[in-house]
């Protein structure tokens, strides 16, 4: 039995034309610069962003470390959302590592940040507080993608507030689609851009950040620090070459497969009103069932999810559109199953 994994789109298999492109990769020693493969990836990655530079990194995590570190010097701050990655899943690294202090703001319900409340958390030029040195910025964000107006609008009020402005883009390419702009175009508001290529585009392992040149330098030298200079990486480049110049595209198939995944949810009735979708990300509230009964229902079945009150359903370069069907038929059959109605009963609520 296939299993259908739709705990994340970082559990992505290399297809057998990025493996191809693996063992076939031309490799040199990149702590020393000559590796070609991961010189031509970050000469790609950089020109797709319409940045001077770009570095490869072991991870998303890696690369906004490095760039925080980058931006703010020991005891600067950084604005970030507090539901964002770089804030509450990197295990305090820009803190811990970075010496830069973090300064969380609620983000909207579009995941913005509300501009009047960053500019309230700017902190007065006082010997009393940190210095607000850069403001980041993660799009997507929960799998919304954010405005170009408003992105616009924040990169101004960056430069008129003095900050540097850093973009969480683990999912770039995902905004890019559901937003009808290019990486570019989202680029161009940011002094610094994080995007994963182990994502949604498919490779094993490795991300990129992009700015230019003098920053990229820095970066460079600060990724040696924490352990990150890689030698023989052309091997890893190699997927991430392929996925840049084969998966970006096919990115709005998993968005098509998750819409179709929240239609069909949302036509069962206990599911009725308490499905979102965005971008290839589909929020189901289930309460309690989410924690117990449905994950252990869908693991006979042979499909993985995360164990929630609210499950989020993530489409990828795996799940194909019959994979999706699949998953429809699973959810109806719990929904009429004896467990889950026993459930209902024993808790007082209505079946119907």
């Amino acid at each position: 039995m296939k299993v259908i994994d739709l705990r994340s789109d970082t559990v992505t298999k290399p297809t057998p034309a990025m493996r191809e492109a693996i063992f076939k990769a031309e490799v040199g020693d990149d702590v020393f610069g000559d590796d070609p493969t991961v010189n031509r990836l970050e000469e790609l990655a950089a020109d797709l962003l319409g940045k001077e530079a770009a570095l490869f990194v072991a991870a998303g995590t890696q690369g906004n470390l490095l760039s925080v570190m980058a931006h703010c010097q020991r005891g600067e701050e950084f604005i970030a959302g507090s539901q964002s990655h770089l804030f509450r899943w990197e295990a305090g690294g820009s803190c811990v590592l970075g010496s830069a202090y973090p300064q969380p703001i609620d983000a909207e319900k579009d995941g913005t940040l509300d501009l009047d409340k960053v500019k309230k958390a700017i902190k007065p030029d006082d010997s009393h507080f940190a210095v607000t040195k850069l403001l980041a910025i993660e799009n997507t964000h929960g799998g919304k993608a954010l405005p170009l107006d408003y992105l616009e609008r924040a990169s101004a009020f960056a430069k008129a507030h003095r900050l540097s402005t850093h973009l969480d883009g683990a999912r770039l390419f995902n905004a890019a689609i559901a937003s009808g702009a290019s990486a570019k175009e989202i680029a161009r508001h940011f002094d610094s851009v994080m995007f994963c290529l182990s994502k949604g585009l498919g490779a094993p392992v490795g991300s990129m950040v992009c700015a230019s040149r003098d920053f990229i330098a820095k970066a460079r030298r600060l990724r040696k620090m924490v352990g990150g200079g890689m030698r023989q990486a052309g091997i890893l480049a190699a997927a991430g070459i392929y996925a840049l110049e084969n998966n970006l595209e096919r990115l709005a198939e998993d968005h098509r497969n998750a819409a179709r995944l929240a239609e069909g949810l949302s036509q069962i009735e206990a599911l009725n009103g308490k499905v979102q979708v965005h971008t290839n990300m589909v929020f189901v509230s289930v309460g309690l069932a989410g924690k117990s009964g449905i994950p252990s229902f869908m693991k006979s079945k042979g499909i993985t999810i995360l164990a929630s009150d609210t499950l989020r359903l993530v489409t990828h370069l795996d799940v194909s559109s019959q994979d999706v069907e699949t998953v429809l038929q699973a959810f109806k059959e719990f929904y009429s199953s004896d467990e889950w109605i026993e459930e209902q009963i024993g808790s007082g609520h209505s079946v119907y």
